[in-house]
């Protein structure tokens, strides 16, 4: 998460840094910046999880190719799950407003926020490895199992993005 919040603060001008060594306005420099960073990673979560998305309607074409239409509903169960979570996340407030004031937000809840970034980013990869065992096992036994894991895992992705928000929600209040 510091490599995102680094990315975004390496590219300030002089004018920002000198701006930064007047009282009270670096607070409000961090806040804008873990806003960026924040709507940083959500487009790269999104952007990601939309190519596990093209992946998924792949397959669902070749089950159709194939003649495997009883899978199909399965996978676009899946597909429909998946969308659901890309559009959340995509446009999500973006920064959540206030999220990041002094006075809202804690270590202790940005920590649990940046963990439930860390589990996205990381469902990325599972998600994607899911799809990979579906290819694979197109025409075996093992396909119902390999579908019913990668809905589990859109399932866990959407509850992911749901407990981050119920965070950052607890702190507007």
């Amino acid at each position: 998460m510091s490599d995102l919040f680094d990315q975004v603060t390496s590219g300030e001008d002089i004018f920002t840094k000198l701006l930064a060594k007047i009282p009270g306005f670096q607070g409000y420099i961090e806040r804008q910046n873990r806003r960026a960073a924040d709507k940083l990673l959500r487009d790269t979560v999104a952007n990601e999880f939309e190519e596990v998305w093209r992946r998924i309607s792949t397959v669902q074409s070749d089950l159709t190719a194939q003649g495997a239409l009883e899978y199909v509903d399965d996978m676009e169960s899946a597909a429909i799950k998946y969308r659901q979570f890309i559009d959340r996340v995509r446009n999500a407030s973006y920064g959540y407003s206030g999220l990041f004031d002094a006075v809202k937000i804690n270590e202790a809840e940005l920590a649990k926020i940046y963990q439930y970034d860390l589990t996205m980013v990381n469902l990325v990869d599972e998600a994607n490895r899911a799809v990979d065992t579906i290819e694979s096992s197109i025409g075996t036994d093992g396909l119902p199992a390999a579908i019913r894991n990668l809905k589990s895992l859109a399932t866990k992705a959407v509850d992911v993005f749901n407990h981050r928000s119920e965070v950052v929600l607890a702190q507007q209040n």
